[in-house]
């Protein structure tokens, strides 16, 4: 298939519709190939821009849609060296983005209380061959203390609030990016931290994710 081609025509249309703005972003899209993290029986349709299912479950984790990913992470701006909490690991996809984007000198930690998703996920990331990444498998609704404090935390399922040891977990001056509402009402709010128990909010619009599941 000509995954290099449908790749850059992908790219191409998110910069267009002005999604895809950030230089190292933009080479991050085009060193992380989206058809590396998905099911066999959807290599057809990688580089479309929709949600594709991670597993047979109806309502199931999926691999989100580009244009997504791409709001997502232009928001939070991930910039070399930092560490960054992501929570809802799913495919690795997002993952390995965020890791090229904060390069040797940062790390991504990776949490997903799916074992199905651990070990699908784990497997893409050793292709991939990113080594400033660390896959927990674990409630990402309580974060991953052990790690803490993060520059940032980015968050790929929906929850009705932010859980509060998300905010506890990233640093003052640090931001949060998360889907925050209940089925087929959520909105991708960015939360900054300006102090420890203060954030600044704003909203990217709507969306639609699963649910964040807790223990």
């Amino acid at each position: 298939m000509r995954f290099k081609e449908q790749n850059e025509e992908l790219i191409e249309r998110l910069i267009d519709q002005g999604i895809l703005k950030t230089p190292g972003i933009i080479h991050g899209f085009h060193k992380i190939m989206r058809h590396n993290f998905v099911p066999k029986e959807y290599l057809h349709s990688a580089y479309e821009d929709v949600a594709l299912p991670l597993t047979n479950d109806v309502g199931g984790p999926t691999i989100s849609q580009p244009l997504t990913v791409a709001t997502m992470l232009e928001a939070l701006q991930p910039k070399e060296g930092e560490k960054i909490l992501d929570v809802g690991t799913g495919s690795g996809w997002q993952t390995c983005l965020l890791a090229y984007c904060v390069g040797k000198s940062g790390n991504v930690v990776s949490i997903d209380i799916d074992k199905r998703m651990y070990d699908f996920a784990k497997k893409n990331i050793d292709k991939a061959g990113l080594k400033n990444i660390l896959i927990v498998l674990g409630d990402g609704s309580k974060g991953y203390e052990k790690e803490a404090p993060y520059d940032k935390i980015i968050v790929s399922a929906a929850a009705p609030k932010l859980p509060e040891p998300l905010k506890r977990q990233v640093k003052i001056g640090g931001r949060i990016v998360a889907p925050i509402g209940r089925v087929s009402e959520q909105q991708v709010i960015v939360f900054d931290k300006i102090s420890d128990n203060q954030f600044k909010e704003r909203s990217l619009g709507w969306f639609v994710f699963v649910e964040l599941v807790e223990k």
